[in-house]
């Protein structure tokens, strides 16, 4: 681990590589303690990072996985959109569990607001689109889309108003919404979330790019933590079934105020398969008995959700596009485990003329590689696996995943 750290550097991202739910938090968690700050930069609640920890499963959706590691200065930056019950509600779970995370919780006072009435809005738009076109873009109705709809038209309401009374602005909206969405919106239940989130989050509201460049002065690391994925970003992902965020290591930087040149390594993370949630074009998909195996096998079912996962075979394209939009210098491959019992797996290398997917068939291992912490005891199959996705992609895979828990991590100095 000592010489992996010494190459990721001081300033290191973790990046989704796919279509989210790769299961980043993993990687997040294993580094997070080598680090100072752990700092996520965009997206909403619409995220989902599952951590199991001696067997206790830990679920995030808006702090930072990374904040379980007790000594780590925890940033939400301002490139997200923070629906506040969720953020309390974080906060009281991580207490139970004897985490304390307040006293080290820094929000920027440049993070818009999300309030109840995003996610009624978020909810008539889905519907309005499937009457119309027969099927959503199949959002999680989180509210994330017409939070960012309100930034972008510069009506959004931020963090740094929190100790403001928002009466006005409130009621200024109730017409707007209900003539645009026939949506109504409830001032008093917004007002009551706005007092709860007041009493406890009034003193962690901050100008977080001034605490995080007096940190890197400072000599202090810091660990970004990417949320949904690269082929779900706004810009360049398989528009428009994406999310409303930037997602890239760009979209990192620039919801945190950090410059490019002080990243020092990007971590992109992929499984050793693929998975999908909602509409959108899924080109080695695999439905049937093969799709319900994978799906079972791995899990795949929504932290956010609990939406069952579409799910497919490798497709070694979309991780080259990937790491050129993101400049990743590691891979870190999750769930090999799940491949398993697979005879032979098909990795997606391009596309034929008409359209269709070209695969490569691999040789399965037929061996249980759960739990694995040296590449070295892979099956061969497994470790040319491996092999393959790095020379195809041209970034090495220095982490690989073999399990669920914290320690089933392979880790390639």
């Amino acid at each position: 681990m000592e010489k992996l750290l010494k190459t990721l550097g001081p300033v290191c991202a973790i990046i989704g590589a796919q279509w989210g739910d790769e299961g980043k938090g993993k990687a997040i968690d294993m580094l997070a303690e080598h680090y100072d700050v752990i700092a996520r930069a965009a997206g909403g609640a619409n995220a989902g990072h599952t951590i199991v920890v001696k067997g206790k499963k830990h679920v995030f959706h808006l702090l930072p996985s990374g904040a379980l590691h007790p000594n780590t200065t925890v940033i939400v930056g301002s490139g997200m959109v923070l629906h506040l019950p969720t953020v309390l509600e974080e906060i009281r779970t991580l207490e139970e569990a004897g985490i304390d995370v307040l006293p080290r919780l820094f929000i920027s006072e440049e993070a818009h607001i999300l309030f109840e009435f995003h996610k009624d809005i978020d909810a008539a738009m889905e519907e309005l689109r499937a009457a119309r076109s027969g099927k959503g873009i199949g959002t999680t109705r989180r509210g994330i889309g017409p939070a960012y709809m309100d930034k972008a038209a510069r009506r959004g309401i931020r963090m740094g108003s929190l100790k403001d009374d928002l009466t006005k602005e409130l009621e200024a909206r109730v017409e707007q919404v209900k003539h645009a969405y026939g949506v109504t919106v409830d001032v008093a239940l917004e007002q009551k979330h706005l007092a709860e989130a007041r009493k406890v989050l009034a003193g962690r509201v901050t100008n977080t790019v001034a605490l995080l460049h007096r940190l890197l002065k400072e000599g202090k690391t810091i660990l970004i933590e990417g949320a949904q994925a690269t082929l779900l970003d706004i810009d360049h992902g398989t528009y428009p079934y994406v999310t409303s965020s930037s997602t890239t290591v760009a979209g990192a930087l620039q919801g945190l105020g950090l410059p490019p040149r002080r990243l020092t390594s990007c971590i992109g993370v992929a499984k050793a398969y693929c998975t999908r949630v909602g509409e959108g074009e899924f080109l080695t998909e695999v439905t049937g008995e093969t799709g319900d195996r994978l799906r079972e096998r791995g899990g795949e079912y929504g932290a956010t959700t609990g939406r069952p996962r579409r799910c497919g075979w490798l497709h070694l394209p979309d991780l080259r596009f990937s790491a050129d939009i993101n400049g990743y210098t590691q891979w870190n491959i999750t769930k090999l485990d799940v491949l398993d019992e697979e005879e032979t797996i098909p990795v997606g290398v391009g596309v034929n003329a008409d359209g269709s997917v070209k695969f490569e068939n691999l040789p399965g291992w037929k061996a249980s590689t759960q739990g694995v912490t040296s590449f070295g005891k892979l099956p061969k199959n497994a470790q040319g696996y491996l092999t393959f996705i790095e020379k195809q992609t041209g970034v090495p895979v220095a982490l690989t995943g073999t399990g669920q828990g914290r320690e089933a991590m392979i880790v390639r100095e």
